[in-house]
């Protein structure tokens, strides 16, 4: 057993619809959280600088002592994920391959994904899903504006319904539609109110928690067994207030050991 922490890093709050479904799932794990609120947006930046602010984060949850590290961020996954392993001697898992096996077994052939102009232009879903799917038709769409809505916790307002709309006019005929942004689930309700309950809403997250699931059971990371209660910490790289309301608004009634603390990266 290891009651080490699992490591879990974002660009923002995004990431903390993947921490939900890892609270969710695994009870027992301790877990760290790094928003880089300092350097959001992530999907506008160059793949140098995805690489570079991964590679922080990822440093920083080292220093920690985590155990494993989650990287819930698309943009962060689709660009650095493969740097990322090469570089350090610790298992890093990403929201992509899990997510593509997870459309292969259901059977999807007609796949829409939306995500951040960094991920789409870096076509790291496209390449994954021809590979693994050799004949499907996808569907890729940049959606800059929702993480950045997301930030301001801009999720559930007329703005927010008007802007799934315009986004998703031509994802109608699409059987299954990929989250490809961790931020993007906080805007479902809508996404389902515009495809129709019949389509398939992919939450990223979900499926990590399940690749998660996998790595304990196989002893790739030691479950922590200890019967003690459970340790979460929340880091971000500047202060940011609405960081810290539309995170209580995600983990609702999830108890924090600590105040959000601030980390000079």
């Amino acid at each position: 057993m290891d009651n080490r922490p699992i490591g879990m890093f974002d660009s923002g709050v995004g990431g903390l619809t993947v921490l939900k479904q890892i609270i969710k799932e695994h009870p027992n794990e301790n877990i760290i959280y790094l928003g880089d609120t300092k350097n959001l947006p992530y999907g506008n930046k160059s793949k140098e600088v995805i690489i570079k602010l991964t590679k922080k984060g990822i440093e920083f949850l080292i220093s920690k002592g985590v155990k494993a590290i989650i990287i819930a961020c698309g943009t962060a996954t689709s660009q650095a994920l493969e740097e990322a392993q090469k570089c350090y001697d610790i298992p890093i898992i990403g929201i992509i391959d899990e997510t593509v096996e997870y459309v292969k077994e259901k059977g999807y052939k007609n796949i829409g994904v939306i995500a951040t102009h960094g991920t789409i232009r870096s076509k790291e879903w496209q390449n994954k899903l021809y590979k693994s799917i050799t004949d499907a038709v996808i569907n890729a769409k940049a959606c800059p504006l929702l993480a950045p809505m997301a930030e301001e916790g801009w999720t559930d307002n007329e703005v927010a319904r008007l802007t799934i709309k315009e986004y998703l006019k031509d994802l109608k005929d699409v059987e299954c539609l990929i989250l490809g942004c961790t931020h993007y689930p906080l805007f479902s309700h809508f996404i389902k109110e515009e495809l129709g309950e019949e389509k398939e809403i992919i939450n990223t997250g979900k499926i990590l928690s399940q690749k998660i699931n996998k790595e304990l059971i196989n002893d790739t990371i030691e479950k922590n067994e200890f019967d003690k209660k459970r340790q979460i910490q929340i880091y971000q790289t500047d202060k940011d207030e609405n960081f810290i309301k539309v995170a209580s608004q995600i983990l609702q009634d999830e108890k924090i050991d600590e105040e959000i603390q601030i980390v000079d990266m």
